[in-house]
């Protein structure tokens, strides 16, 4: 998933991309313009990204309108992991060539399988926002996740064991798995009859796990990007940019500790994707919008942090409600 980097630079096109902001057809000419300039590989995530969101909205405004609370939250969960997933699945096919580079050597035919996964990707997102054969893509998906793990991420854990980056990017990339567990879970008849399931636990267990390493990882690495703590440094120019990571880090270990125990885990789950979007929203907006013109600088962190969100709000609605101290199944 990690997207090799491909820059397009602001001098070229963007914010400073040396066009007027006038109004009126001459406003109309210099946007056509722009846009004919703007490469490929940055037009088609940002693309992606937005249309799938709108169809997400739609897709998903009713659920948000009936919800109550925090549930409102938890229900955009889906929507959260689709949209990254459209990013990434653009880029798949805008970036193939560098995209190809990190098929392992020894598995043939590296540019099929970066489309094959691009194609996956848009299906993937699409059939879990509109419900559409739901239970399947999610399961496929989740399977896809645990291969890149078995092939790309665990091997160069294996290879460099005090690498903390190659762990971070192993398990991230479980928790995307989790969370697509979590959701086929939500789709068959034991969930709604019982309100849980064999993958719904698995699911838990394995975000208590990524929770855990994170938040330790956020609180010995203060001044790295919070949520998944990557090597990239948070820049100083925000506002309190290392008091996130303690606060992130904080959180995280809470709840993976409760995730761990079952002790009261659809609040944990959800504070825990709370606090991802607030790190979204404070943190990784600022970064992109200091570079929007570079999808691996910019949108993939963006794109990155959201999908995790997503994840373990995915599982945060698959748990029971906990009312009065007892556990109620989510319907």
């Amino acid at each position: 998933m990690d997207i090799a980097d491909n820059h397009f630079r602001g001098e070229s096109v963007g914010a400073n991309w040396g066009f007027p902001l006038n109004s009126g057809p001459s406003f109309t000419l210099l946007s056509g313009a722009l846009l004919l300039q703007i490469p490929g590989a940055v037009f088609w995530p940002y693309f992606a990204g937005a249309a799938l969101s709108l169809t997400a909205l739609f897709a998903v405004w009713t659920e948000v309108s009936l919800a109550r609370g925090a549930d409102k939250i938890v229900s955009l969960g889906r929507f959260f992991l689709a949209m990254p997933l459209a990013i990434f699945g653009a880029e798949h096919f805008a970036s193939a060539k560098d995209i190809s580079q990190l098929v392992p050597k020894w598995i043939p035919g590296a540019m099929f399988w970066t489309y094959f996964v691009g194609a996956a990707l848009l299906a993937a997102a699409l059939s879990i926002v509109l419900k559409k054969h739901a239970r399947l893509a999610a399961t496929l998906l989740a399977v896809m996740f645990c291969i890149f793990v078995l092939t790309i991420s665990m091997p160069l854990v294996v290879a460099k064991p005090t690498d903390r980056i190659a762990w971070v990017v192993m398990l991230r990339d479980l928790s995307f798995a989790a969370g697509a567990l979590a959701f086929a879970g939500t789709q068959t008849g034991e969930w709604r009859a019982k309100g849980t399931n064999k993958l719904i636990t698995l699911a838990r267990l394995v975000f208590a796990t990524v929770a855990l390493f994170f938040g330790v990882e956020q609180l010995l690495h203060p001044d790295c990007v919070p949520g998944v703590p990557f090597a990239r440094q948070t820049p100083t120019w925000i506002p309190g940019h290392f008091i996130w990571s303690y606060v992130a880090g904080l959180v995280f270990v809470v709840a993976g500790a409760r995730l761990l125990f079952n002790n009261r885990p659809r609040l944990a789950a959800t504070g825990m994707g709370f606090m991802v979007l607030l790190l979204v929203f404070f943190v990784y907006v600022p970064i992109w919008g200091d570079e929007p013109s570079s999808v691996s600088n910019g949108l993939n962190y963006i794109a990155d942090t959201l999908a995790f969100a997503g994840a373990v709000l995915l599982l945060a609605g698959a748990l029971p409600k906990e009312t009065q101290g007892t556990l109620t199944p989510q319907r």
